[in-house]
């Protein structure tokens, strides 16, 4: 997704004159609150603040450096020596949506990233490939949009993962039925009843970006000053809707290919935008895998009806697959619990317990070899 970088009434760096008081610490309350600030923040942020500091939200993450935004305009950003020096792990970076501590250079065009603020919520999957480590999708996020389109793209296992790793983040999750006018109503009304496994626990909302249908519903369920994340595979619709809800064309689109009915990355960075309705959105690019790992809670929130018959069980720590008095198979058995539910919850279950132990090793060998060049380079001084 390319973003045309002008001046627009609906950019996050536009806003009214009346919004420009400047507080004590340099900073503008309404400004930042036409970003998401708030009262959590405020206070995560007392002990953060000093002269010459402010605070600027992650509107962009590039290969190389940052771009943050006061509230007003966006600024280049990059890491200070000292947080470069602190990283241990692929969280300690920032990502879009964290609200971060600054300092301005050269008259406000380059910032300097010196400390993240407390995240109310952090989005992450699995590193996609071999590598078992946490890529970073969003921070703070309040609503996660898992579009999926009901042609051939609409998969039941595939939209519990994204509720796993959702719920795992205590993100609210809406799900957005994309493309409702390229089938039937009573192909529609079997999705409608394939997504009953849920018990009315989500919002579904039905749309077409090209009938306007469901599309009323959705402007009424976006809240002012809450932050919103587009989540889907590649070509259904992310793009499409995230302009019409800015009512331009302000990011490409590419059409879905004919030969498979797949997209291609239309969006290749996650950004920030605001709407003008005062809604903040986060846009990212689709995804092919979703690996989840040390998504316990996730795991009992999506599937907590399998988690309340477990509880039921012979034994504690029953596994659910081959144990005697297992109340979960035996739900299954009768047909209380869903079988292709019940497998999905087993196949991500294991899956992250894998990468979770993975993981942990991965730490361990970090911090051996860290300690180890730590120890050679005390022996290094001394010679």
């Amino acid at each position: 997704m390319s973003a045309v970088h002008e001046q627009h009434p609906n950019d996050i760096n536009h806003i009214s004159k009346e919004n420009v008081t400047e507080l004590e610490t340099g900073l503008s309350r309404p400004s930042l609150e036409s970003l998401g600030f708030d009262e959590w923040f405020e206070q995560k942020s007392k002990d953060s603040l000093k002269d010459g500091f402010s605070l600027a939200r992650i509107s962009e993450v590039n290969k190389s450096n940052y771009q943050v935004s006061d509230g007003r305009q966006e600024i280049l950003a990059e890491l200070s020596g000292k947080f470069l020096f602190n990283i241990e792990n692929s969280i300690d970076y920032p990502t879009v949506g964290d609200w971060v501590v600054v300092q301005y250079f050269d008259d406000k065009s380059l910032a300097i990233i010196h400390h993240i603020l407390p995240r109310k919520s952090l989005l992450k999957r699995k590193d996609p490939g071999k590598a078992v480590e946490h890529q970073l999708i969003a921070a703070n996020i309040d609503y996660a949009l898992i579009v999926q389109s009901v042609d051939s793209n609409f998969n039941l296992n595939r939209l519990e993962r994204y509720f796993v790793m959702i719920n795992e983040s205590k993100i609210q999750p809406i799900v957005i039925l994309s493309k409702t006018d390229l089938i039937s109503e009573d192909e529609l009304a079997k999705i409608g009843d394939s997504i009953k496994r849920f018990n009315d626990k989500y919002v579904f909302l039905p749309i077409s970006n090209i009938t306007d249908d469901g599309f009323e519903r959705l402007q009424k369920e976006l809240q002012a000053g809450k932050t919103y994340c587009l989540l889907g595979s590649s070509g259904v619709g992310k793009t499409t809707l995230l302009n019409k809800l800015l009512g331009e064309q302000r990011f490409d689109v590419n059409e879905v290919r004919e030969k498979d009915n797949k997209g291609r990355h239309t969006t290749a960075r996650r950004q920030l935008v605001r709407l003008e309705s005062g809604s903040i959105f986060i846009d990212t690019p689709g995804m092919k895998e979703l690996g989840n790992f040390a998504v316990d809670s996730g795991l009992d929130e999506t599937f907590d009806e399998i988690v309340s018959f477990g509880s039921q069980c012979r034994y504690k720590d029953c596994t659910h697959v081959h144990e005697e008095g297992c109340a979960v198979k035996d739900a299954v058995e009768q047909g209380i619990i869903d079988q292709d539910r019940y497998n999905n919850f087993l196949n991500i279950q294991k899956e992250s317990a894998y990468y979770a132990m993975s993981y942990l090793e991965k730490r361990k060998r970090d911090k051996s070899f860290g300690k180890m060049m730590k120890n050679y380079k005390k022996l290094m001084r001394k010679k």
